[in-house]
């Protein structure tokens, strides 16, 4: 049997923005600026003034099936919104072609594609017109959407005066009810509480599993890309990186086996299990390594485990543990030796946090830095605590 032909196609696209930078000063007020641009009308140039170019995308290639779920990763700064935004035809890409067979819904920022003077009613009818949808096709579904977005005491109140969390239930049920054969949801989603989210991801199950839609899913919460998505796409520096099942590209996304390099800084995990495993009753050494000088004595270092459903586990901060000391000026790291007393039996991810000391901000935060895999291995009672507050844990720093 043929392969159906896949709704959306994207064939070397690539995305060129060109930044126009005044270097002959720092800052310029309002009226300066008003002034040299009425200068400038006598003027063949300016000086001082440069352009240069950023690619954004580059040589973006992949195709989606009717019906897919898939999730697309990144990390910040690397193209995820300006591929939205193309997808969404919203901005034109610089080069490439991209092929979409079908009407398409995006959920790129709270309240898209509302008009803030409208009611939620009369916007509810402008964005199912916008969608190709006939008034008879929008009363149809007209109750369903005002149920599942729970707005019917402010229907006839204009959207501007709607709280973020507002926007986004009746930004979400009109796109979810309108019958779009493409949606494209991104991190708008987290601006809901936890039950809506809950909400939200079971309707987009339903509406792909039961009508045959294509999801573009956009999140941070890992857990929600593991549980929803079958397929993710991982951009990294506006390419694509990874291509695959779900299962095989996060491993990527926080860092290829225990270890990554990120932002300059290395980071590892190792177990001291001979088995590899971080199996309960041994300790995980995690060491976070910088380039020789970059820190001055005093430095610390904070870690911070999540689920990937975003449920904090522990943090542990380098100047509250025993056996650490900042004051060698030849140390490029500092290593954490946590104990699983018995943490969770599914993966967890790890953020990392820089700071020149306790009481000053952080310098460098490097957020989804690995993917750790604690194992119960061994342990007799049947029941394993959700959360273990301040794990054993010693700290030491790494001299080069």
């Amino acid at each position: 049997v043929a392969a159906a032909a896949p709704i959306i196609t994207v064939e070397h696209l690539s995305k060129r923005y060109r930044l126009r930078q005044d270097r002959s000063r720092s800052y310029t007020a309002l009226r300066d600026v008003l002034a040299e641009r009425a200068r400038g009308l006598f003027k063949a140039s300016a000086r001082g003034v440069v352009h240069e170019e950023l690619l954004a995308l580059r040589d973006v290639n992949f195709s989606i099936a009717a019906g897919e779920r898939v999730g697309i990763i990144v990390r910040n700064g690397a193209g995820k919104s300006t591929l939205l935004k193309v997808l969404s035809r919203i901005v034109p890409p610089t080069s490439g072609r991209i092929t979409i067979d079908g009407r398409v819904a995006s959920l790129l920022e709270v309240g898209t594609g509302f008009h803030p003077e409208l009611t939620g009613r009369e916007n509810i009818f402008l964005n199912g017109a916008i969608l190709g949808m006939n008034r008879a096709e929008i009363r149809a579904k007209f109750d369903e959407i005002v149920a599942f977005a729970e707005v019917e005491r402010f229907l006839d109140t204009p959207v501007k005066r709607y709280s973020s969390g507002m926007y986004v239930r009746l930004a979400f049920a009109v796109a979810a009810h309108l019958e779009p054969e493409i949606l494209i949801v991104d991190e708008v989603l987290a601006v809901g509480d936890a039950d809506f989210q809950k909400k939200c991801i079971g309707k987009m199950r339903d509406i792909s599993t039961g009508h045959g839609r294509t999801i573009l899913f956009v999140s941070h919460n890992m857990g929600a890309i593991r549980t929803f998505c079958d397929r993710c796409l991982y951009l990294e520096s506006g390419s694509v990186r990874a291509d695959d099942r779900t299962d095989k590209v996060l491993p990527l996304y926080f860092g290829l086996g225990n270890r990554s390099e990120v932002e300059g800084f290395t980071i590892a995990a190792t177990p001291e299990d001979p088995s590899g495993e971080w199996v309960t009753g041994s300790r995980m050494h995690i060491d976070i390594r910088w380039a020789e000088g970059r820190y001055a004595p005093g430095w610390h270092a904070d870690i911070a485990c999540y689920s990937l459903d975003g449920a904090k586990l522990f943090a542990l901060q380098s100047h509250t543990l025993p056996g650490f000391t900042s004051a060698d000026p030849r140390a490029c790291g500092i290593r954490f030796s946590v104990l699983n007393a018995g943490l969770v039996d599914r993966d967890i991810r790890l953020d990392v946090g820089v700071r020149p000391n306790e009481n000053r901000p952080y310098d460098t935060v490097i957020e989804n830095a690995l993917l750790l895999s604690p194992s119960v291995r061994g342990i007799e009672h049947n029941r394993v605590p959700d959360v273990l507050l301040v794990p054993p844990a010693t700290c030491s720093p790494i001299s080069a």
